[in-house]
């Protein structure tokens, strides 16, 4: 499993992810980035962006009205 570094800052509404690349490719794959079918819905997602079928959310719950 892939660990991430993350820095607290001073301010505790912001956080920093520091990611060097062996762990982005890890973490990538747990994920499921590098799946065909992943890459199948990011390309349709951006399409249907382009086309201009969005709608602006103020959160994940509104997605479910």
């Amino acid at each position: 499993m892939a660990t991430v570094t993350l820095l607290q800052k001073s301010s505790a509404k912001k956080m920093s992810v520091e990611i060097d690349l062996n762990q982005w490719e890890k973490l990538a794959d747990v994920f499921g980035f590098y799946n065909p079918n992943f890459i199948k819905i990011i390309k349709k997602s951006l399409k249907e962006s382009r086309a201009g079928k969005v709608k602006k959310i103020n959160s994940l719950r509104d997605l479910e009205k």
